[in-house]
């Protein structure tokens, strides 16, 4: 039996340049071949840099990217691992002050919020509608989004979008 293969997006939003090899060194420790990124200025930041990178591996590739990249200083990225026939679709999200963001994906990229967090947030919120609002915006990964959208905005010019069949 062999396992499905999976494929998904590295994106590092930012780098400090001396980062850069190191950031190329663990990923490809972490797919199992070495890479060699296409690294660009980052002009939202001085002295950065950003890169995108499309791989495909086994399934789990994308959380031994995140983990591989976890808690470095100064490294804002996302990676995304798309769903395959079998399992969900799952996206990392990084920036230095906030840490790490995990959550499930379908088979669109859309964000999956599992019921059991759902009704976490209606508990703790209980009737206060603002209370509400920021719990599921927490769970929505919102802060996240926030820090890392104009570091997006800024590759757009290069973007890419991959289609790929699932099922």
């Amino acid at each position: 039996m062999t396992a499905n293969r999976a494929r998904g997006v590295l994106y590092i939003h930012s780098s400090p340049k001396a980062l850069c090899p190191h950031v190329e060194w663990a990923a490809g420790g972490a797919i199992e071949h070495a890479v060699n990124f296409n690294w660009n200025p980052q002009p939202i930041l001085k002295n950065s840099m950003r890169t995108e990178y499309y791989w495909e591996g086994p399934q789990g590739t994308g959380a031994r990217l995140a983990s591989a990249l976890r808690g470095w200083e100064h490294l804002r990225y996302e990676v995304t691992e798309d769903a395959t026939p079998g399992s969900d679709g799952a996206r990392w999200m990084h920036t230095p002050d906030l840490g790490i963001f995990y959550a499930q994906t379908d088979t669109a990229g859309n964000l999956v919020v599992p019921e059991d967090r759902i009704r976490f947030a209606m508990e703790t919120a209980g009737s206060d509608a603002f209370e509400l609002h920021r719990e599921l915006r927490l769970a929505l990964g919102q802060a996240w989004d926030d820090e890392l959208e104009a570091f997006r905005h800024a590759s757009d010019e290069n973007q890419v979008v991959w289609l790929h069949k699932v099922g």
